[in-house]
């Protein structure tokens, strides 16, 4: 990997979009025993059913990791300085989630000079699951 300059990202720049496949159980259940997030509404469909909802749906930090790898695709992860997200809507059986991000400024934070990227997940058709904002400082 190539880590971005400093000098030669500018605000508006995109990083390379991450589409990943519909949203399986197997998937789920590997997310459950790899995170240790063994809720029943992530992979019980009698759970989730009994809650109103029609099958079991993603786990947010899974969307949010999805996000991480959207970054550290771009720069290596010892160049995250801060991460936040707000989840915006249930990520559906099906769903096939892109990951994307926007250069949004170039700062100076503490003697480094860092970019703060606009990040966000959504759906095949258009419905936004995650927002949020990152932090990476560059060389």
């Amino acid at each position: 990997m190539t880590t971005p300059s400093f000098d030669s990202v500018q605000v508006g720049d995109t990083l390379p979009a991450l589409t990943l496949p519909p949203v399986d159980r197997r998937t789920l259940a590997l997310f459950a025993g790899a995170s240790g997030d063994h809720h029943p509404i992530h992979i019980d469909l009698d759970f989730a059913r009994r809650a109103g909802l029609p099958d079991v749906f993603a786990h947010g930090m899974l969307g949010m990791a999805w996000l991480g790898r959207l970054l550290t695709g771009w720069a290596p992860q010892s160049r995250l300085r801060r991460f936040d997200v707000r989840f915006q809507g249930i990520t559906h059986l099906g769903n096939i989630v892109q990951c994307s991000g926007r250069v949004v400024g170039k700062l100076d934070v503490d003697g480094e000079r860092c970019v703060r990227i606009e990040v966000q997940s959504a759906n095949q058709y258009g419905q936004t699951k995650i927002a949020g904002e990152a932090l990476v400082a560059l060389p």
